[in-house]
């Protein structure tokens, strides 16, 4: 084959060139099309990367060889843009090509991927690729509906109780570690590679050698991530695949990093936030070194990836072939490309934010809005909307045109909103439109003060973090995260009514939205005893957070429906991903079929597996359910054993103390069944604990001694139904 024939081949499998008067195919049967169309494609995400803190886009303040490479040798967008400033419902645009308003997807939590929409994965499995996802990030797990399509999706990072979702993170190292075995098996054959890299995401901890390289930790972790795709090219290299492949580099969004008052990226949508580097590596290093300045956005890789693969895009789809923008300087095309802000709405009742740039041109419409000149002011210091009102007019009139309604999962659910009505839930929250809503310019501090509370709840100083929340909910009691906070912090600090307060605050004014309050709030209910509030509340979000079906599974446990229960802890374990509670559910739900030495094997399996993780209070129950099945074997010692460990992880728990006390007074220990009865009301002391020591004194038929622990308890609390009901059933 010619040299020109062989560079018109190559073209051909990435820009749908047509290839004339070439050689005939070699030896060994024709090549179709569809096999010429299909080299392997390795989208690769560096979490939270501003363009503009790579040397490629002309930063010097760190080394990044592995993407100076790529762009040596890719086509490299000069100026491209993200839809959102939060991973989730980024990563959904570049797997669907769609707008966040059009997938549905507006949060990194409570929403799900409409299993309707087309992906990129899905679409290339169909068309002969194997796919394989790995990813560093909890926010994108399976369960979000990210993972669909793709034949291997590891999403192995692990859910800890009270730790923000961007905190839930594994080291690059570690996910491409996950993805070499993968690699080795399919090299071999079309490919599609998903490698997301959550590093610089805060919290910026640099690992060796970067921390001691680098004074800024940001630049710090992107040293870290290059090197991680360092390691990845050496891996496709070894496997005589590189050469050959498509590789995309690209980030989701950028990073405040205080350039307009916030560090991180949840509020605004300035440019910082917006603007991401996106590099495309084609075969052979076809147009490599290539800049193009047309602007360029996340919608446009889905459709490249389809043109690459030799695939028609889905219907719907807005965005271009990236290879088909001019390179070199704009030739005066202005493409308008659409961003949004909606978590500064949903989660702190502030007006949400959306942006439209046009050529040199970025508008951000908010109550106060901005319009800026991007050439001569990229830091975006001088709002120039006065002197450019006609350009503000024009560009918010484009803005208008597209349906940015902000629904929510309940909305859209009739059962879940009669539910939540019911419930006394108002609608509210994400979904009120009707006051003016503050601009968040005008309240950024108050993320500053949330993240210092955020800092002292990772440090382990509850006491000041409680304090910390305090003052901010005092000045923005609508602030839905703020209250889910504060629940947290009352929970840990053994203040289960004082939490259920605050999480249903959090519920409330989210309006139903906030379904990981609700989950909170059924599992605090359940621990009351409140087991219909429990359920009604676990119904109102199972569809949002799956682990629901935990609370109802252990509801019916409770009003002894073990059938029912086992068909809601097959949906939880279904979905429960690197989650324990399901597990330690089934553990009690072995006990109730009399399957104790099953109780005891995954309550054996459940400690190899979670024992050491740092949040060790969440296993109280499992050693619960454990010494319970210890003692029906007949292990007494460490039946009891277990029992204390149970206390000594949730001192709250009421059924480890009744428990050790039956274990005590079985083993001819009675005397030791009284202080350990008075341990329980003194370490709780409220009516349900004292209700637990009647209940547990009767049932050991010393009447006496409950009714002179009931009387006092209705000497101190004469008004608690709990204690009234007891007091009536003697």
């Amino acid at each position: 084959m010619t040299p020109l024939c062989a560079l018109a081949s190559r073209l051909a499998a990435v820009a749908a060139l047509p290839v004339l008067a070439c050689d005939p195919s070699p030896p060994g049967g024709p090549e179709t099309a569809a096999e010429a169309a299909r080299p392997p494609i390795v989208l690769i995400c560096v979490d939270t990367l501003r363009s503009d803190r790579l040397p490629a886009y002309g930063y010097d303040g760190v080394e990044t060889p592995a993407i100076d490479r790529l762009a040596a040798e890719g086509v490299l967008f000069e100026r491209a843009y993200s839809h959102v400033n939060v991973t989730l419902p980024s990563h959904v645009s570049v797997f669907t090509g769609l707008l966040p308003p059009e997938h549905g997807v507006r949060d990194n939590a409570g929403y799900r991927l409409d299993e309707e929409i087309p992906t990129l994965a899905a679409e290339l499995g169909r068309a002969g690729y194997a796919t394989g996802g790995f990813v560093s990030s909890y926010v994108l797990r399976a369960g979000t509906g990210v993972a669909r399509g793709f034949d291997v999706y590891d999403d192995g990072v692990a859910f800890e109780t009270g730790r923000q979702l961007g905190r839930l993170q594994r080291p690059g190292t570690e996910t491409l570690a996950a993805a070499a075995d993968w690699l080795g098996s399919v090299a071999d054959s079309p490919f599609f590679l998903f490698l997301h890299l959550y590093e610089p995401h805060a919290p910026y901890e640099p690992p060796a050698p970067f921390a001691d390289r680098y004074d800024n930790v940001y630049d710090g972790e992107v040293a870290a991530a290059d090197a991680v795709v360092a390691d990845l090219i050496g891996r496709l290299e070894d496997l005589g695949v590189y050469d050959d492949a498509v590789v995309i580099l690209l980030s989701d969004h950028g990073e405040g990093l205080m350039d307009h008052g916030e560090m991180d990226h949840l509020i605004f949508v300035y440019r910082e936030v917006i603007q991401v580097p996106l590099i495309v590596k084609l075969p052979g290093a076809v147009r490599g070194g290539e800049r193009v300045a047309v602007g360029a956005q996340l919608l446009d890789v889905a459709p490249t990836v389809y043109s690459i693969a030799g695939l028609p895009s889905p219907d719907g789809l807005a965005g271009l072939d990236l290879l088909g923008l001019a390179p070199g300087p704009s030739d005066g095309r202005h493409r308008r490309i659409v961003s949004e802000s909606v978590y500064p709405r949903i989660h702190f009742g502030w007006s949400d934010l959306a942006s439209i740039v046009e050529g040199d041109l970025h508008f951000i419409e908010s109550p106060d809005p901005e319009l800026y000149r991007l050439t001569g002011d990229p830091g975006e210091r001088t709002n120039v909307i006065q002197e450019e009102r006609e350009a503000a007019r024009r560009l918010r009139a484009a803005l208008q045109e597209v349906d940015r309604t902000l629904t929510s999962p309940a909305e859209d659910d009739p059962e879940t909103r009669r539910r939540l009505a019911s419930l006394g839930y108002l609608s509210g929250g994400a979904r009120s439109g009707g006051e003016t809503l503050a601009d968040p310019k005008s309240r950024i501090g108050v993320v500053a003060d949330l993240g210092r509370a955020a800092r002292l709840i990772h440090g382990g100083d509850l006491a000041e973090a409680e304090e910390a929340l305090r003052a901010v909910l005092a000045a923005e009691p609508q602030l839905v995260l703020a209250w889910q906070q504060l629940g947290d912090v009352l929970e840990r600090r053994g203040r289960p009514g004082q939490a259920l307060q605050a999480y249903r605050k959090a519920f409330e004014e989210s309006g139903g939205d906030a379904s990981a309050a609700g989950l909170k709030v059924a599992e605090l209910l359940l621990l009351k005893g409140r087991i219909e509030e429990a359920r009604e509340h676990a119904l109102a979000v199972v569809d949002r957070s799956p682990m629901a079906n935990d609370v109802l599974a252990q509801a019916a446990l409770l009003e002894g429906g073990q059938e029912e229960a086992k068909a809601y802890l097959d949906r939880a374990i279904a979905e429960r991903g690197f989650q324990v509670l399901p597990l330690i559910t089934k553990t009690a739900w072995f006990n109730e079929q009399d399957r104790f030495e099953e109780a005891l094997a995954l309550s054996d399996d459940v400690l190899a597996e979670f024992g050491n993780r740092a949040d060790r209070e969440i296993l109280g129950h499992l050693y619960l359910y454990r010494g319970a099945a210890l003692a029906a074997l007949g292990r007494e010692v460490e039946s009891e054993s277990a029992y204390r460990e149970a206390i000594a992880l949730r001192p709250e728990l009421l059924g480890a103390y009744s428990s050790l006390a039956f274990l005590q007074a079985l083993t001819g220990r009675g005397g030791e069944v009284g202080l350990t009865l008075q341990e329980m009301v003194t370490v709780n002391p409220n009516p349900a604990a004292y209700a637990e020591a009647v209940r547990a004194l009767r049932a050991m038929n010393d009447p006496r001694s409950a009714d002179g622990v009931l009387a006092e308890a209705l000497r101190r609390w004469p008004e608690a139904e709990e204690l009234r009901r007891l007091g009536g059933s003697r």
